[in-house]
């Protein structure tokens, strides 16, 4: 398991799903000196640290898989783990893939209010900021993303699309295409 990231520019560090506490920490540099540590340990420490952590046997995965486990349960137990609506997706697309082999991620977009959108656009960069009741671009405020895309570019785009909240769907010969989204604090792409 990898810890989730936010606030990096170039990836979809949308939503976390930790809670908000969690999300809002500052580094912890004990905690960062920790985590730090476990490349220097031995297979059997590493298998030791995951014994003191989980209260358990560790699973057979490779050193780095284990180091990063254990780094994602240290940053849980830190700052607190997922909130309870994340846990609930994820037994729920458990039991999907359970049940059918594959698991379907439907365009789902909440952002929050605050929320900073990012897109490069011909070499320039464009900030858009979610209000409670719309979007700010340049100073003002617009209904919707489309709205703005269009300003940008100066042809239609689907306003979310062009902010990377939505992924193209895959090629037609593919039936089981789904469009993915993303949403919360901070993404960005890239035109």
């Amino acid at each position: 398991m990898k810890a989730p990231r936010t606030g990096t520019k170039g990836r979809n560090a949308a939503s976390t799903g930790l809670n908000d506490d969690a999300a809002q920490q500052p580094s912890d540099p004990a905690l960062t000196r920790k985590v730090g540590a476990l490349h220097g340990l031995t297979a059997q420490q590493l298998r030791d640290e995951w014994r003191r952590l989980y209260r358990g046997q560790p699973p057979r995965l490779s050193r780095d898989l284990l180091i990063r486990s254990l780094a994602y349960r240290m940053q849980e137990l830190t700052h607190g783990g997922l909130n309870k609506s994340t846990q609930r997706k994820l037994t729920s697309l458990t039991r999907e893939m359970t049940v059918k082999g594959t698991v379907s991620v439907a365009a789902d977009v909440h952002l929050k209010p605050g929320t900073r959108l990012m897109r490069e656009w011909r070499g320039k960069t464009h900030l858009v900021i979610v209000l409670e009741d719309g979007f700010e671009f340049d100073g003002k405020n617009y209904p919707s993303l489309t709205r703005i895309a269009h300003l940008i570019t100066g042809a239609h785009w689907s306003g979310p699309r062009f902010f990377g909240l939505k992924r193209k769907p895959r090629s037609s010969c593919d039936a089981s295409a789904e469009t993915t989204s993303f949403a919360g604090r901070e993404t960005a792409a890239h035109g």
